[in-house]
């Protein structure tokens, strides 16, 4: 992370109740007001007015002695913005990075800290920063970019966010081997002294934006038609991992009652889960239908919309033959349920799947190949009714409705769903 200090002075602001003031045998004649913060400065004798165009405003007579009551309660930044930038005028040393950058220059553009009012102003100071070091870093741009959700107006129409995103998105098409930069990549087993820069290196980084935020860097990335699908799959599956692990554990069902956290955490989750379905690429295998299945899950817990789930069920099943048993092991969290598997998820998953093999079937003359997809997902289905006959509290209705929705050429042998039966009638 890069710094710039300006300044030279120590910090002399001090806090008294609600009043913040600097140091100084001088009396103070310039009030300002941000919020619940009232400031105690001085207008000449230290150059706040020289610096700042704005506040010159309200003191057309340079030699009035009387002291002045400003409220800048609307200044970008608030009151941290502000302060930064009257250190700046004391003399003050403060430290900027990407962390504090936003609200600093915000604030500064807001007081017309401008080199046209005072020759070597902060304006400049911060912009030559910006692009210097902000955006020649890859952490760094992030962090600047996520800050800007305090104050997206602001840092839009100042060109903050897009300069950003033109900066990671710049990076992210980079080849990696012209990777030079520090980043974030904890895949078990990788090495970075020994392997090279995986294709992938930038998924972590860009997990830490919000979801908004994220939504403008895939998009970029997206319409530059560099990177294969698969590579923006797999930045949604991180971005998922990062912010929806577990959601299914707490969530609650639409319709029961709620606290309001949990209330405000599931429409966040849901917010973050239709945007995150709305970014799949087309392309088939784009992601994984173990992914996709439990994109789905979550989706009927949440709340999701109907096209937000009608998208879900329809990849899915397209790529169901691709799916493993331990894909298909949900819980269940519907309170009405007593069983541990969600079983509603698969049948429906299924039937979606047979309504599509079925129109394909019938129109196919050659269907040796419909055939072997059919039996592959029926050997699929009956090994995991053997997996969820286990649970006790299973509805034997629920075992015989998924096991009769397959067609009768969907099994070369019944072997595997006597073996489920058998596994039921035991437990």
């Amino acid at each position: 992370m890069k710094f710039m200090k300006l300044g030279t002075k120590p910090d002399t602001f001090h806090t008294e109740e609600a009043t913040r003031t600097v140091a100084s045998d001088i009396p103070s004649d310039l009030i300002i007001h941000i919020n619940n913060i009232t400031y105690l400065l001085h207008k000449l004798q230290f150059p706040i007015l020289p610096k700042c165009g704005f506040l010159q405003r309200f003191c057309n007579d340079p030699d009035d002695s009387s002291t002045i009551s400003i409220d800048l309660h609307d200044i970008p930044g608030g009151e941290d913005g502000f302060e930064l930038c009257a250190k700046f005028c004391y003399g003050i040393t403060i430290n900027l990075s990407a962390h504090n950058f936003v609200p600093a220059f915000c604030a500064a553009k807001y007081l017309r800290m401008s080199e046209s009012v005072d020759k070597g102003n902060l304006l400049v100071k911060l912009d030559a920063f910006f692009n210097s070091c902000v955006l020649e870093g890859w952490k760094d741009s992030i962090v600047t970019l996520q800050s800007t959700v305090k104050l997206p107006e602001w840092s839009e129409n100042l060109g903050i966010v897009r300069r950003c995103l033109d900066s990671i998105v710049e990076k992210i098409l980079m080849p990696p081997a012209k990777v030079t930069w520090s980043y974030t990549y904890t895949r078990p087993g990788y090495d970075r002294k020994q392997q090279a820069v995986p294709r992938d290196w930038w998924t972590e980084d860009i997990s830490d934006l919000d979801i908004d935020l994220f939504r403008c860097v895939i998009l970029a990335v997206r319409s530059t038609f560099l990177l294969p699908p698969a590579l923006i799959g797999e930045a949604l599956h991180v971005y998922a991992c990062r912010w929806l692990p577990g959601t299914t554990k707490n969530v609650v069902a639409p319709g029961s009652s709620a606290t309001q956290t949990e209330r405000t955490n599931t429409e966040k989750d849901r917010r973050i889960l239709e945007t995150i379905v709305s970014l799949i690429p087309a392309d088939r295998g784009s992601v994984s239908v173990g992914f996709l299945l439990k994109l789905l899950s979550l989706a009927n817990f949440v709340g999701a919309s109907t096209v937000t789930k009608t998208d879900l069920l329809r990849r899915t099943s397209s790529q169901l033959e691709d799916a493993t048993v331990d894909d298909l092991i949900f819980p269940t969290h519907q309170s009405t349920d007593q069983h541990y598997y969600d079983i509603d998820l698969v049948s429906a998953t299924l039937e979606n799947y047979l309504i599509l093999w079925r129109r394909q079937y019938s129109e196919s003359a050659e269907s040796t190949q419909l055939v072997k997809s059919i039996q592959k997902i029926g050997k699929l289905m009956d090994s995991y009714l053997q997996v969820v006959a286990k649970d006790v509290n299973m509805p034997v209705s629920k075992l015989v409705s998924l096991a009769e929705a397959l067609p009768d050429i969907g099994r070369k042998d019944h072997n595997s769903i006597y073996k489920a039966i058998n596994t039921y009638l035991k437990v």
